[in-house]
C-alpha cells in the first residue's frame, strides 16, 4: 500500500534536490509502472506534474479503474498496434523512435505531442534513434501533424558521473540545436546530474515509491 504522506515527503525532497542542482521549472514525472492506481493518486496529491506508464495493457487497466486529474505520459517502448488503445488517455508520448509509431500516432492521435527518443549512450537495447536521424524523424512527425515538443534520452546503465554528464550534455545540445522546449532526461539514480546538465523534465519512480512490486 502506498503511503501518501511518505510520497509527498519524497516529492518535496526531490524538488529540493532539483533546485540544489540548479534546476528551475523542471517537470517531475512520477513513474508509476508496476504500481497500482493508488500510486497515481499519491503522485497527483503530492503535486507531481505527470505520471509515466511503460506498458500499454497496464495503463488500459488503470484507466478503467479511474484516474485522478493528472497528465499521463507514455514512456516505454511503444508498439504501433497499441496506439489505438491509449490515444485518448496519453498527454505526451515520450519515447517515439520509429517511423511506424509516428505514422500510427498521426492516424489514431491526431495532433499529439511527442518527444523523440535519442540514443546518446550507444546502448541500442534502450531504444532511441541515431543523432543523424533527428532531422528526418522530426520532419516526418510534423508533416504528419504531430507536435514535436522535445527530445528524451535514457542515461547510461551503471554509468559514472562523467558518462552520465556526457550523455546528458549531448541531449541538451541537440535540444538547443532543434530549438525545442522539452529536454527529458534523468531518472531516480541520476536526475540531479541531468538537471545540472539542463534537463527540463525528470522521470522518477523508485525514489518516490520504493522498490517495484514483482510482477506475475
Amino acid at each position: 500500500m502506498i503511503d501518501t504522506n511518505e510520497v509527498a515527503d519524497r516529492v518535496a525532497q526531490i524538488r529540493a534536490d532539483i533546485t540544489s542542482a540548479g534546476g528551475s521549472g523542471v517537470s517531475l514525472v512520477a513513474v508509476t509502472k508496476s504500481f497500482g492506481v493508488d500510486a497515481i493518486r499519491a503522485a497527483a496529491l503530492a503535486g507531481c506534474d505527470a505520471v509515466g506508464e511503460n506498458y500499454a495493457q497496464e495503463l488500459v487497466t488503470k484507466v478503467a479503474q479511474g484516474l485522478p486529474p493528472i497528465d499521463v505520459h507514455f514512456i516505454g517502448t511503444l508498439q504501433s498496434n497499441k496506439v489505438r488503445l491509449l490515444a485518448s488517455d496519453v498527454a505526451l508520448w515520450q519515447s517515439v523512435d520509429r517511423e511506424s509509431v509516428i505514422d500510427e500516432l498521426s492516424r489514431r492521435a491526431i495532433g499529439a505531442s511527442i518527444l523523440i527518443q535519442v540514443d546518446t549512450t550507444g546502448e541500442r537495447s534502450k531504444g532511441g534513434i541515431d543523432l543523424s536521424e533527428i532531422d528526418s524523424m522530426r520532419q516526418r512527425a510534423e508533416k504528419a501533424g504531430l507536435h514535436v515538443a522535445g527530445l528524451m534520452t535514457i542515461g547510461p546503465t551503471d554509468g559514472s558521473q562523467a558518462e552520465c554528464e556526457k550523455s546528458f550534455r549531448l541531449l541538451r545540445e541537440l535540444v538547443n540545436q532543434q530549438a525545442l522546449a522539452v529536454c527529458s532526461m534523468g531518472m531516480s539514480a541520476d536526475f540531479a546530474i541531468a538537471v545540472a546538465c539542463g534537463s527540463t523534465m525528470v522521470r522518477v519512480g523508485s525514489a518516490l515509491f520504493g522498490s517495484r512490486p514483482i510482477m506475475n
